[in-house]
């Protein structure tokens, strides 16, 4: 019974309280135009960046071997490409590209290293930021990096013959 009277009264307390907020209104907006202006970097370039391959294949490779590849293109547009930024899909890939302006007609390339002391199959991509397009491109490489040699001077234990008996 004394639960019952409890809930009851938290309830009337409650709803008393909210009852008592005021919901303000938003004010109208009267007799304004929306006009809508473009920045440089809104505005869609004319920059096109074009690769010889989106793709690079390392293959089979020694372990840490050489990582270094490039993506080689050419910006066909008719503005100046810049490549804002250059982010891979995990930190065992890292990319290089030009910092600056690329004339259209010029060609560029974009370094990218990846670490080779790990075993296995890998694939990874690059996304680049451009002015050339409000869709970022994706670059990939892919590959296997074969296991290091054994060692060597590494003892391998022997499984020859019975354990000894003791006497």
């Amino acid at each position: 019974m004394k639960n019952r009277i409890l809930i009851l009264s938290t309830l009337f307390i409650s709803s008393s309280i909210f009852a008592q907020t005021e919901v303000k209104k938003a004010d109208p907006v009267i007799g304004t135009e929306e006009v809508k202006q473009v920045s440089k970097e809104e505005k869609q370039s004319d920059a096109v960046i074009d690769f010889e391959s989106k793709v690079v294949d390392y293959g089979l490779i020694e372990h840490n071997s050489d990582g270094n590849r490039k993506f080689k293109f050419t910006n066909t547009g008719t503005e100046p490409l810049i490549i804002k930024n250059a982010k891979a899909s995990c930190g065992c890939t890292v990319p290089d590209y030009p910092k600056g302006e690329i004339q259209p007609g010029e060609s560029g390339e974009i370094k990218v290293k990846y670490a080779t002391n790990r075993v296995g199959k890998f694939t990874k991509t690059i996304t680049l930021t451009t002015n050339a397009s409000k869709k970022p491109t994706i670059l990939t490489i892919k590959g296997e990096v074969s296991a290091p040699p054994k060692d060597m001077q590494t003892p391998e234990k022997k499984n020859e013959g019975a354990p000894l008996e003791k006497k």
